[in-house]
């Protein structure tokens, strides 16, 4: 199987367990690979015959930012969840989303979940 990959979205949202992070917000990114084959664009050379990552970014952006929160797990399945409605050629997401504001009393780069989901 293809995949196609996305790396360090980034994108302002609401989502958290503290009024401050709903309130305040702050920034996410997303890595994304979404596996599906690709024999038939790389023969036509036709945009038409594969899964556009603009497309998919502009999914990811209008469900990441609709609403909130409580868990990035959540906001993650959210993801993968349209995307595999949008996109029946899509058979495999691995997402990974990172938290680098997460309010922790500690030094890190980033908090982060990743979800490997499969039609």
């Amino acid at each position: 199987m293809d995949k196609i990959t996305i790396k360090n979205l980034k994108l302002f949202a609401y989502h958290g367990v503290n009024p401050e992070e709903k309130e305040n917000g702050q920034n996410f990114y997303i890595d994304l690979n979404y596996f599906l084959d690709l024999s038939l664009p790389c023969e036509s050379d036709n945009v038409d015959d594969t899964v556009s990552y603009a497309k998919v970014v502009k999914i990811i952006q209008n469900v990441f930012t609709e609403r909130s929160y409580d868990l990035i797990e959540k906001a993650a399945q959210k993801v993968c969840d349209a995307l595999f409605e949008s996109f029946e050629s899509i058979k495999k997401i691995e997402i990974t989303l990172k938290k680098p504001e997460a309010p922790v009393k500690a030094e890190f780069d980033y908090m982060a979940v990743s979800l490997t989901r499969e039609r």
